[in-house]
């Protein structure tokens, strides 16, 4: 690669990096806790990769890629659900929380794994999903069975509105469209804030509280290192479940973020606190205020929570500057570290997003079909990927980013799986774009994803990912792989000595620059390339720094005189 591109030791730093104590399982020893600046990297285990041919990512395919995952440089593995269920949202309606659904593999297949990644130095975090399970639980089906179950407690059952009760028992909608209420033959109505087969859980309910603490004692058991915990926000709901209105204020729903929620995790705290090592909680929390944020992330609450500010930010720099400096200072006062992440399997990818006009993210509006600028996605995309590494803090990459893949706006609506599509009335595509399986090897589908030329994943996938694969692009030192392999090896080393202050530099308006320590950051978001501060001493750029200018859309770092 080009001489200004990385300094001369980058290939002893590398070595040192690559040599140290990751063939061993991670340990807790002296030091800040490892959370507090992991790269966790999120696997979508249907779409990672598939070890029996039948379409379908499962553990075993994990397993076999746990190298990969190593030499990226990554610290830990998040998976999305791999627990048993019917798949009515791609396995966040759970019937059983206490073992593998057969088209992963089984129990013994996930003590495997996680053993396996311990003994790669990775880390493993589950999901786990407590505001609601599946239709097919036995709990809902004993709830269905009988109005007078002890289980309908479990749940919200509520009659309906109207002289003959057909109307829902209040205004609220499902997240994915359509209201949140289904009657049952009863003619009682129960509660969904998702789809139908995945019912609210009640959490004014003892048992529920008491069954989802045996669950996390079941995984802690068998050795995960901490659980992302899915809609954090939404367990409890205010009293009476009133009417939100037809001008509701976001930052006082009935149906999330209600005070209550914070004993339970202050519950389970005290639980993953009373087993030895540095396990973790880091929640999903999409909240409108910063103030609301920030109680989840009290010292005995949850470690961590994604920062969706981020995820959301426009393509500019005022705007990631005035979310970077937020996100740091309200950390600070909890003493939690930050998060940042550019994408996950909710979200459009990136590197479609940041090649549109309007580059900012909005769940409620995804804006499918939208023009978009490969070219200039990536670009971008690679730059993003400097920013986002070198800030203080953890960070999670999405599978795929890696690789620089962009969103597939074109799957037929016949192959659509996301619930969202049929709840919104096809109106809104959903998020199978940036669910497709991954492109390991190969010129044509199903890309190593699946053995075998004949597999067909369960989403089709580009024919133009041909130039995308993980062997195409590791043999390629200019590639985004090579760009995200160097980029977390150098980041291990700059946590390590660099700490978590962060000092603006102004390099003018079409810049974001910081520095921390004698390590700094700089991004260009203009038309045209910039100079760099210290040209002589850049450690890696996401395009080539020529004459110690930077060109546009692009990143570097640098050493700097401290």
């Amino acid at each position: 690669m080009p001489e200004d591109r990385v300094m001369p030791d980058r290939v002893m730093v590398e070595s040192r990096v690559l040599t140290d104590d990751r063939d061993r399982v991670p340990s807790s020893d002296a030091g800040p806790a490892w959370w507090r600046s992991a790269a966790i990297y999120q696997i979508y285990v249907r779409s990672f990769a598939d070890a029996n041919g039948d379409g379908i990512g499962d553990l075993a395919g994990i397993r076999s890629r746990l190298p990969y995952l190593r030499d990226l440089g990554v610290d830990a593995l998040w998976l999305t659900p791999w627990y048993v269920s019917p798949m009515a949202d791609a396995g966040y309606d759970v019937a059983d929380y206490r073992d593998i659904d057969p088209i992963f593999g089984d129990l013994a297949e996930a003590e495997a794994l996680i053993s396996d990644a311990h003994a790669y130095g990775l880390r493993l975090i589950v999901d786990i999903v407590p505001n609601h399970c599946s239709d097919r639980h036995p709990w809902f089906q004993a709830a269905l069975a009988s109005p007078t179950a002890p289980e309908r407690g479990r749940f919200w059952f509520l009659p309906g509105r109207g002289d003959d009760g057909s109307l829902p028992p209040n205004d609220w909608r499902s997240y994915f469209g359509g209201p949140a209420w289904t009657r049952v033959d009863d003619g009682s109505w129960y509660l969904h804030m998702f789809a139908p087969e995945q019912p609210d859980l009640n959490w004014e309910d003892s048992a529920v509280r008491a069954e989802f603490e045996d669950i996390l004692r079941f995984w802690l058991d068998r050795g995960v290192d901490g659980f992302r915990i899915d809609v954090a926000h939404g367990l409890m709901k205010a009293a009476g479940l009133p009417d939100v209105g037809a001008d509701p204020d976001p930052a006082d729903l009935p149906y999330q973020d209600r005070p209550e929620v914070h004993e339970i995790y202050r519950s389970w705290r005290r639980v993953l606190d009373s087993y030895d090592g540095d396990r973790v909680f880091v929640g999903e929390v999409w909240l409108p205020t910063p103030a609301q944020f920030i109680e989840y992330l009290r010292p005995d609450e949850l470690h961590s929570a994604f920062n969706f500010e981020f995820l959301c930010a426009p393509w500019e720099p005022a705007a990631l500057r005035a979310v970077i400096d937020d996100t740091v200072a309200k950390h600070a006062v909890v003493a939690a570290p930050p998060t940042w992440v550019l994408s996950n399997h909710d979200t459009i990818r990136h590197t479609t997003r940041y090649g549109r006009d309007d580059t900012a993210f909005d769940m409620g509006n995804k804006r499918h079909g939208a023009p978009s600028d490969l070219e200039l996605g990536t670009r971008r995309a690679r730059a993003a990927a400097l920013l986002t590494l070198a800030l203080p803090g953890g960070v999670y990459i999405y599978q795929g980013d890696e690789l620089g893949l962009a969103e597939v706006e074109d799957i037929p609506v016949g192959l659509l799986q996301d619930p969202t599509w049929a709840r919104s009335g096809g109106t809104d595509r959903g998020r199978d774009g940036c669910r497709v399986p991954l492109p390991w090897s190969g010129d044509a589908a199903p890309f190593g994803f699946s053995p075998g030329a004949d597999a067909r994943p369960w989403l089709p996938q580009p024919a133009e990912w041909k130039c995308a694969t993980v062997e195409v692009q590791a043999a390629d030192g200019e590639s985004m792989l090579a760009l995200y392999r160097r980029a977390l090896r150098w980041r291990r080393a700059l946590h390590a000595q660099c700490g978590p202050d962060l000092e603006w530099l102004e390099l003018g308006a079409a810049a974001l620059a910081f520095r921390r320590g004698g390590f700094a950051c700089v991004v260009n978001f203009g038309p045209d390339s910039i100079r760099l501060p210290a040209p002589d001493e850049v450690v890696l750029a996401s395009d080539v720094v020529t004459d110690g200018r930077l060109p546009a859309d692009s990143a570097a770092w640098l050493r700097i005189p401290q």
